[in-house]
């Protein structure tokens, strides 16, 4: 009998903005292999959970293990050198950088030099389009491939477990269709997913397990295809009556 290995833990986090509580007993688990998503309004706290995961921003109260190491007073490099990283919400690339130049800039914790070559490689095969840029500014790109080179960047840290932040913002349908089954692509070569997205119906529909969270607070929990089904996520994040 096999049994499951939780990767990423965030157990009862707190975190505040000064004296604003933003998170408010959050607890999620990623387990090793899966696609998790965090679904929720504007407003949520869902970024939060991540900068909160990332060491950007640090809990008052509660713990966050990684592969069973407590992570939530870490730096961010730190977490990012243990395996963690993002690809932030509005892309944050480097605009006067070439796609080659953001590329390299993900693995800038690495200490295995001579392997990153091949996984500029990997990111440009799971991307073409961005093989065809790679000299080009940043900036100069289309917001998709700002999005593929922001989840291109993260993957070049070669992390155990990725976090996306809202992949699809401001994407047309045609180009979220494409993002998500790179999203699926990823995680079926090894790499672990806690996905934060507004778009409720196309992430629970990669997704293994889901949360929703509603103003700082985990209020539902289950697998993608049931929380689907759910009246409340129905309602409330997919537009049904």
């Amino acid at each position: 009998m096999t049994t499951t290995r939780t990767m990423l833990d965030v157990s009862d986090v707190h975190t505040y903005y000064g004296n604003i509580r933003a998170l408010k007993g959050v607890s999620l688990a990623v387990n090793r292999g899966e696609i998790v998503t965090l679904i929720g309004s504007n407003g949520a706290d869902k970024t939060t959970t991540l900068k909160t995961i990332m060491g950007t921003v640090h809990p008052l109260r509660g713990a966050i293990t990684f592969n069973d190491q407590r992570i939530d007073g870490l730096t961010t490099d730190r977490v990012v050198r243990l395996g963690i990283s993002q690809a932030p919400e509005g892309r944050r690339i480097f605009p006067r950088m070439t796609v080659l130049e953001n590329l390299e800039l993900g693995a800038f914790a690495r200490v295995d030099r001579e392997t990153i070559p091949q996984d500029v490689d990997r990111v440009l095969t799971l991307f073409p389009r961005l093989r065809e840029r790679l000299e080009q500014k940043g900036g100069t790109l289309s917001g998709g491939e700002q999005q593929m080179l922001a989840i291109g960047r993260a993957l070049m840290a070669r992390p155990s477990v990725l976090l996306l932040d809202e992949p699809s913002m401001g994407l047309s349908p045609i180009l979220v269709e494409t993002i998500f089954q790179i999203v699926q692509d990823i995680n079926r070569q090894g790499t672990t997913i806690l996905l934060v997205e507004q778009n409720a119906r196309m992430a629970l529909r990669v997704a293994h397990r889901g949360y929703v969270i509603q103003t700082g607070r985990i209020v539902l929990h289950d697998t993608g295809a049931n929380l689907l089904r759910s009246d409340l996520v129905r309602k409330t994040y997919l537009g049904e009556k």
